[in-house]
């Protein structure tokens, strides 16, 4: 009872801070990155950690600037998460928009589907939330599950917002077979970690043995929809631009795991290029191969 109560109060609070204007809570998130890097040191030992692996050849004053670019990252998101909310559809539009669209539209044009790839990197929620708006295919992000009931649903309910139709890891398949006679895009993130016991698939990145999660390509494969990548650039404070880039077109004819190793090739391209975007406190590499 109380921990249903703690949750509902958190949940007035965040939709109450939702209505102030990016502006004012831009304010709050210089002051969250003071909070997270310097005062309560969230997960900094994950994140140095992680960017030392990650990046070797990086000194340590190169790896502390990328480390507090992050944070005020991360301090960014969780603001612009919130706003989710309430955001409209017109600021959501103007302020994340798309490159190249019209090569995945023109699939659903003529009734066919298509699968996204995307990964915990820019706003990822924003990235969701805003392909609802610009395409006549229902889009079917998949997730996983939260623990906390109250602020699952809340964040399934802000995610939905525009039509999205979320979907639970575990029924992605149900979900394909319920929509199989309309034109869909199912979401894929193709960073996620998958559990110790689905760990069979194993690639170097970022120069770490990492297990890599094979949904995508299986149901690629199966289905034979072409797979796009998402490519988030950050063009300044509160503005994103997607780039739809063809990752595999005729999944059908590829060979086992070629699908899979081009998306993390392709993510770890990304990351390299600009590394502080990317999800770092995530504790990416708990399995290791031996395990």
């Amino acid at each position: 009872m109380v921990k249903k109560l703690l949750s509902n109060t958190g949940i007035f609070f965040l939709n109450s801070l939702s209505l102030l204007p990016l502006s004012i809570l831009y304010v709050l998130a210089d002051g969250a990155y003071l909070v997270l890097y310097h005062a309560i040191r969230y997960r900094r030992k994950v994140v140095y950690e992680n960017l030392h692996n990650a990046f070797p050849e990086k000194g340590p004053t190169e790896i502390e600037q990328i480390a507090k670019r992050y944070y005020k990252h991360l301090s960014c998101l969780m603001v612009e998460i919130i706003k989710m909310a309430s955001i409209s559809e017109s600021e959501l539009k103007r302020r994340f928009t798309f490159k190249n669209l019209h090569l995945i539209n023109a699939y659903h044009e003529r009734g066919q589907s298509t699968l996204i790839c995307s990964a915990h990197y820019g706003n990822w929620e924003w990235g969701t939330l805003a392909l609802g708006l610009n395409t006549s295919a229902v889009v079917y992000p998949i997730y996983k599950p939260v623990s906390n009931k109250a602020f699952g649903e809340w964040f399934k309910r802000i995610r939905s917002r525009f039509g999205n139709q979320l979907i639970p890891m575990r029924q992605t398949l149900r979900a394909l077979t319920a929509s199989k006679d309309i034109p869909t895009i199912f979401c894929f993130g193709n960073d996620q970690t998958p559990l110790r016991e689905e760990s069979t698939y194993w690639l170097n990145f970022l120069n770490q043995p990492t297990a890599i999660l094979l949904g995508l390509e299986k149901i690629a494969v199966r289905t034979n929809r072409p797979v796009f990548y998402m490519r988030v650039r950050i063009l300044k404070r509160g503005y994103y631009e997607v780039e739809c880039v063809p990752l595999c077109l005729h999944p059908a004819q590829t060979k086992t795991y070629e699908i899979t190793n081009l998306h993390v090739k392709y993510l770890e391209q990304i990351i390299k290029e600009e590394p502080a975007y990317w999800l770092w406190s995530h504790r990416r590499w708990k399995h290791k191969p031996q395990d």
